[in-house]
């Protein structure tokens, strides 16, 4: 890949970093997408400042600092990936990549060193650990020498073991951060960490409340406050947490309602109990207006909140909530676009996910369902879309008001959404067209396929099944027809709708052992002779079509354990092979991920470099075939009785 670098199972450092994502490298900068969807991380080229290396665990990480102070990490790179990505990142980014080793002696004796928002503890001029200071929740001096740091712990769902404060000593000899009569260093250590983590005194005021918010998930009625780094939930239970944790904000008005959803995605979610939430909805009145003043000081907001937060608000509450989120999150907002309108002139489709009704949002880069469950489906990571016409019990579902939408994933999860009214398809199907989705319907049926089937009024639908039993009841032909219907599914229609006779058309064998039976309800035996008779050709074939497989069943034989092994392809050659190698390269990958990569391999070989594995493939099928023709000769006498007995 001349133009671009992208890597599998890269880990994100620093908060919540323990998710997989995809990492892709090009001239633009640095993106990385988290495995599912969820948290973006996008670096641009001209916001780096330098790129190094670092040797960790099984891997190498490589740690990205930016001209505004921060660090970015990613982690699980292979050797091999470091050399040829230092050539790429030197050309196209503009830096030279640096190697930076680890302090590995196990001494705790340093120094300690501020560079932008990063805390580096420093052994024999090499790192031993880093901190991000924007963790840091609070510092004080504890004695005379010694700097206490605790740090921020939320209710998101992060790994088992975080880090909940830290101790640092600082003698008066060290010659970074010199004291004098009045402050020892320690305290000028303490005052520079305060400054640069902007943090507070614990339980300080928020910069912005809004009282008893409607929020659907987690469900009740909470006291929301805003403050610099975090954000609390009141209510029945109570929730804080970190902006670093916030990934996006939605604002998604209802149709024809009086009340519009805000939706804060976060990653990783959060947990009460054993059930976790990775969006929190809220629902705001549309038409209710607030007015509020921000309880911060001027000096930050005209520094480090120079155009991300005004002194005064007014307008409609869920506005002024958002932006104020907005501004000390840095969160980005979503918003529907004007490329979809449904046929009532809204923003969503009507629709039920796992026997729930809400609203379906067909968004720039995702599919939106609100309000439970809260589920969000980026485009990306959708596989296909399928429509699927559907009708209730008894009825075709050629004349059904209603059709399914089946999102099928690329991971193999699929989201069934179902009752949507056909006046919404062609604007589903128009959208869903342009976004370049693939549509399963139109590669296998033809474009018109779902189209003509949802066409007409109400009242219009025809079923062809019913209207050639129609014809036969006229006509008096009733025979077998070589026409499929394309509606019946004999595995899962066989217990039938409330219409469905087939429950009672087995009853007439008990006449056949004795006609007592008959004899004594002779009006309601003629009444099942005729409603029998009517049923259509299939329900027939059916029923012959499973007394055969019944009876290939029985003589089914099982397998014999000492018959010879069969033959390996080519392909399992080279996949016996190189999975080894590749789980070795690529720690913590799937199964499903080490077969994808092998068969994308062996597709990409040429016929030389398959020619050593269909050389073995040769070998063991003349193997095989020489062994089953002992085998055949060894086994003729008893197959020969085995047949004439069965005759």
């Amino acid at each position: 890949m001349g133009d671009a670098h992208q890597f599998n199972n890269i880990l994100l450092g620093g908060r919540g970093g323990a998710n997989p994502g995809q990492l892709k490298i090009s001239s633009k900068g640095f993106s990385w997408r988290k495995s599912g969807g969820g948290k973006v991380v996008d670096v641009a080229k001209d916001d780096v400042k330098s790129v190094s290396w670092t040797r960790v665990s099984r891997s190498y990480q490589m740690s990205i600092r930016l001209k505004a102070g921060s660090n970015v990490k990613f982690t699980g790179f292979r050797e091999q990936d470091v050399s040829s990505l230092n050539t790429f990142i030197t050309s196209n980014i503009g830096v030279t990549p640096q190697d930076k080793p680890l302090a590995v002696s196990g001494r705790n004796w340093g120094e300690a060193e501020l560079e932008g928002n990063t805390l580096s503890f420093v052994v024999g001029g090499k790192p031993a650990f880093e901190i991000c200071v924007a963790d840091i929740s609070n510092t004080q001096v504890q004695g005379k020498n010694d700097v206490q740091m605790e740090f921020h712990v939320d209710d998101t769902a992060n790994e088992k073991d975080t880090l909940m404060e830290m101790s640092f000593h600082v003698p008066s000899t060290n010659t970074t951060f010199v004291g004098d009569e009045e402050r020892a260093s320690a305290q000028v250590f303490c005052d520079k960490i305060l400054s640069m983590a902007d943090v507070g005194p614990a339980g300080g005021e928020a910069v912005a409340a809004f009282e008893t918010v409607n929020v659907l998930t987690p469900r009740g009625r909470y006291l929301v406050e805003l403050h610099l780094s975090f954000l609390r939930l009141f209510g029945a239970s109570d929730f804080k947490i970190q902006y670093t944790s916030v990934a996006r904000l939605f604002v998604l008005p209802r149709s024809a309602q009086s009340s519009t959803y805000v939706v804060i995605t976060l990653d990783p979610p959060i947990r009460k109990g054993q059930t976790f939430y990775p969006h929190i909805v809220f629902q705001y009145p549309s038409e209710e207006i607030t007015e509020l003043t921000p309880l911060i000081s001027d000096e930050l907001l005209n520094t480090k909140y120079k155009d991300r937060l005004a002194p005064q608000y007014k307008g409609l509450s869920y506005e002024v909530f958002v932006e104020i989120l907005r501004g000390l999150s840095g969160a980005g907002i979503t918003k529907p676009g004007t490329k979809f309108r449904s046929s009532q002139e809204g923003y969503a489709v009507r629709a039920a996910l796992k026997a729930e009704e809400g609203l379906l949002y067909p968004l720039e880069k995702s599919f939106f369902f609100l309000p439970k469950p809260p589920t969000l489906i980026v485009y990306e990571e959708i596989d296909y879309v399928e429509f699927e016409r559907h009708g209730a019990a008894g009825t075709s579902s050629m004349s059904s008001k209603n059709f399914d939408l089946i999102l099928r994933l690329k991971t193999d999860q699929e989201h069934l959404f179902r009752n949507i009214s056909r006046n919404e398809y062609h604007s589903l199907f128009k959208f869903i067209s342009e976004k370049g989705l693939k549509i399963l319907n139109f590669q296998t049926q033809g474009s018109s396929a779902v189209a003509e089937a949802l066409q007409g009024s109400d009242d219009e639908g025809v079923d062809p099944h019913l209207e050639r039993i129609r014809i036969a009841r006229a006509t008096g032909d009733e025979g077998d027809s070589d026409e499929e219907d394309e509606d019946f599914v004999a595995d899962k229609d066989d217990e039938g709708s409330p219409t469905d006779d087939s429950g009672e058309e087995e009853e007439p064998d008990a006449s056949d052992s004795g006609g007592e039976q008959q004899d004594e309800r002779p009006v309601k035996k003629d009444k099942k002779k005729v409603e029998a008779s009517q049923k259509p050709a299939a329900t027939k074939k059916k029923k012959k079509d499973e007394e055969g497989d019944g009876d290939k069943k029985k003589k089914r034989r099982k397998k014999d354990p000492n018959a010879p092994k069969r033959a390996l392809s080519g392909f399992m050659y080279f996949s016996l092979a190189e999975r080894e190698n590749l789980k070795k390269s690529t720690p913590g990958i799937s199964f499903k991920d080490v077969a994808k990569t092998l068969g994308e391999r062996w597709k990409a070989m040429s016929k030389d470099e398959k020619e050593p594995f269909e050389s073995q493939a040769r070998v063991d099928k003349e193997r095989y075939t020489k062994q089953m023709q002992g085998y055949n000769k060894g086994n003729a006498g008893g197959s020969t009785a085995d047949d004439e007995s069965s005759d």
